[in-house]
């Protein structure tokens, strides 16, 4: 359920796009704007019965990605999947494929080690460098040859070379790991708070902008470092891929934590006024 609009920070004012939150980090739910490219197509969520795992919450995000990462001077190949939409380290990732070239590179993806590249691609800004591995962790072939995957995001990487373009996409890659903070003295501890802590605001006020009880928002960073909190966060950013794009960028955690922050920041301001505009007309 994605939640009112949210204020971007002033680098991202420029977007045209509306950028929502959504706590629960449902991708592609029925009512996205996203279109879908032409080689994979959205996993429909008709079979209700496996609707909760597609779910992705902060408990989806573990260390693994942060972890034990490749070395980032290390150099491989990878398939890549261009998409409308922005992968994050640990979030999970519905999809179908039918189109043949995309069937034959699943079957040889079932062969080896079942990881592939998303990458942000659209009409207007082109296909970008920067995506996030996707690893398939459930998978279903069926009778006419689709496939309904379930992946989550793993490390994140930098095209470094285009190997081919046919039958699909293959390139040269690096691995992307956030680097220590120009200020050593930075707390990111506190960082990671104060963003969760704007997170439950804005929740909240939504909740009672849209007439839902304003009970007790929960955890949100269930334990996470703030490496990978700074991803979930970005994660639940939907309906403005650029700025989520500049998120998955940047090599700071504490630059992602303080951009986040200010978005929550500005988007909680935005509704402080809604609401109290609502009380008025309300009162009246």
């Amino acid at each position: 359920m994605a939640l009112p609009q949210l204020i971007p920070s002033p680098p991202s004012s420029s977007l045209s796009r509306k950028l929502f939150l959504n706590p629960n980090c449902r991708f592609f739910s029925p009512s996205s704007s996203v279109i879908p490219v032409p080689s994979l197509a959205r996993h429909r969520h008709h079979r209700r019965r496996k609707s909760n795992s597609l779910r992705c919450s902060a408990s989806s995000f573990s260390e693994k990605h942060h972890t034990g990462s490749p070395k980032s001077d290390d150099v491989v190949e990878l398939p890549l999947f261009p998409l409308p939409l922005v992968l994050f380290p640990g979030a999970i990732l519905p999809l179908q494929i039918f189109e043949f070239r995309y069937r034959m590179m699943m079957h040889t993806l079932l062969q080896t080690d079942l990881r592939f590249g998303v990458i942000y691609s659209d009409a207007t800004t082109g296909t970008a460098d920067v995506g996030c591995v996707g690893e398939v962790v459930k998978h279903e072939r069926l009778v006419d040859d689709r496939f309904f995957l379930i992946c989550k995001g793993q490390e994140r990487f930098r095209v470094t070379n285009l190997v081919r373009t046919k039958p699909y996409l293959v390139a040269e890659v690096t691995w992307l790991e956030d680097r220590p903070s120009g200020d050593g003295d930075e707390d990111l501890e506190a960082l990671a708070n104060e963003v969760e802590t704007y997170m439950k605001d804005v929740i909240r006020l939504s909740n009672r902008l849209n007439g839902k009880p304003e009970k007790e928002t929960q955890d949100l960073r269930r334990n996470l470092f703030p490496t990978p909190f700074s991803f979930f966060v970005g994660s639940t950013f939907e309906g403005a891929p650029r700025e989520q794009q500049a998120l998955l960028e940047l090599e700071d955690t504490s630059a992602r934590l303080k951009r986040e922050k200010e978005t929550l920041k500005n988007t909680l301001n935005y509704l402080t006024a809604a609401s109290a505009v609502k009380d008025v007309f309300a009162s009246s």
